[in-house]
């Protein structure tokens, strides 16, 4: 398994437009993205690679059947961070590291309340004005693997 600067995680992604903008931002970091199943269109949806335009070939990416085999494929749960509106730890607080897997919820489920419960310590929120409920998962992305990106610092083959 070839290692990789991030993981970004999405958790049983439903809008393939979000999927199709999270791999384009992959690209532009050199991450890993890995889908976790069951996804709410199909991976050849016209929708996704137009999101995703040209550089979808270029994506590093695997879908998984469920979290189990996430589990099984990157063992390093000291390093996931769960990105979710109901946890008191800010992004901002968190020293990223290579490797790290930055996990996303569902566009309307978000994640499982055990989620919440079991991995508590690690979930992370982006701060926002209480005027809206949630950023876009996309934006939500680009955001907090920019800043990990920031932190463990700029690859060699980038701008």
């Amino acid at each position: 398994m070839k290692n990789n600067v991030l993981n970004i995680v999405l958790f049983q992604p439903e809008i393939p437009h979000n999927t199709g903008a999270v791999g384009r931002t992959c690209v532009g970091l050199g991450a890993k993205l890995w889908i976790v199943r069951p996804m709410g269109f199909q991976i050849t949806d016209r929708n996704l690679k137009r999101a995703g335009l040209d550089y979808w070939q270029y994506l590093d990416w695997e879908i998984v059947e469920n979290w189990a085999a996430l589990r099984e494929k990157l063992p390093q749960w000291d390093r996931y961070f769960y990105f979710t509106k109901k946890a008191k730890y800010s992004y901002l607080d968190v020293a990223f590291q290579a490797g790290d897997v930055l996990v996303y919820g569902s566009e309307t489920q978000g994640f499982p309340d055990l989620f919440h419960e079991e991995y508590a310590e690690q979930c992370l929120r982006i701060p926002i004005r209480p005027q809206i409920r949630s950023l876009n998962l996309s934006v939500s992305v680009g955001v907090s693997a920019f800043e990990a990106m920031r932190q463990i610092g700029h690859s060699a083959d980038m701008q």
